[in-house]
């Protein structure tokens, strides 16, 4: 929520209806109070009690499991969830990269009435990733470790997207004179403004010598970051 186009929110949610997902609740993690989490339990307790359950009538409390794609926010919102009902602190450990949790940890309670605890669990995507253009969002959104894609590769299909959205805000941010298509272009421009410089040994005809050039991988990773952080904007790549 706190990086989406929510602009497109009904679309959104009529897409999601159209592939067998209801019940949907906008929430931004981050925040140390968020209205919607407050939705959330009311809404699980009404799902549970839709279903038939075996053998639980005598059971008062209630274990769920969270799952989702790498880096989605998973222990962001059971963490979200603990301040809400519980006024408790972290409990699941965070990060901007996937891969944090690395197992199903112990469950975690989230509610005393009803008593709710929740699984943490590893990110899972699909074993075949239906096409490039996927797999290129579901690297920029930071689901996929950024080293097996390549962060120059990253950057260029963000700024194709942010292109192909209306989205300029780089040109501003960077001292740009117009938007660009051109990555090399952008990248240069945002190791000169940040002061990323590397030195390199090149071979010329007098013998080796070291000159100083814009560090292109660096430049990749902080346009990447300012993406993800929101910094670019609310975009939405689909």
């Amino acid at each position: 929520m706190d990086l989406a186009d929510l602009s497109k929110k009904q679309k959104i949610l009529k897409t999601l209806e159209r592939n067998g997902t209801k019940n949907v609740v906008f929430t931004d993690c981050l925040k140390q109070r968020d209205e919607n989490i407050k939705e959330l339990v009311p809404m699980v307790m009404e799902i549970i009690e839709r279903q038939s359950r075996f053998n639980r009538d005598e059971n008062t409390d209630f274990c769920l499991m969270v799952i989702g794609v790498p880096n989605v926010g998973k222990s962001s919102l059971i963490n979200s969830l603990r301040r809400t009902n519980l006024k408790k602190g972290r409990a699941s450990r965070v990060g901007g990269e996937p891969g944090i949790t690395k197992a199903v940890l112990t469950k975690i309670q989230v509610c005393e009435r009803p008593i709710i605890y929740l699984l943490d669990t590893p990110g899972v995507l699909p074993p075949k990733i239906e096409s490039v253009e996927t797999g290129m969002k579901l690297a920029l959104c930071g689901t996929i470790l950024d080293y097996l894609v390549g962060e120059d590769i990253i950057a260029d299909y963000l700024l194709y997207s942010l292109n192909r959205l209306g989205k300029f805000s780089y040109v501003e941010k960077y001292g740009l004179q117009e938007p660009t298509d051109n990555i090399q272009h952008v990248l240069k421009h945002i190791a000169v403004k940040l002061g990323k410089s590397q030195r390199v040994k090149a071979i010329t005809g007098v013998g080796n010598i070291t000159v100083t050039m814009p560090n292109y991988t660096a430049a990749a990773y902080h346009f990447i970051r300012s993406f993800r952080k929101g910094e670019l904007g609310q975009v939405m790549l689909d």
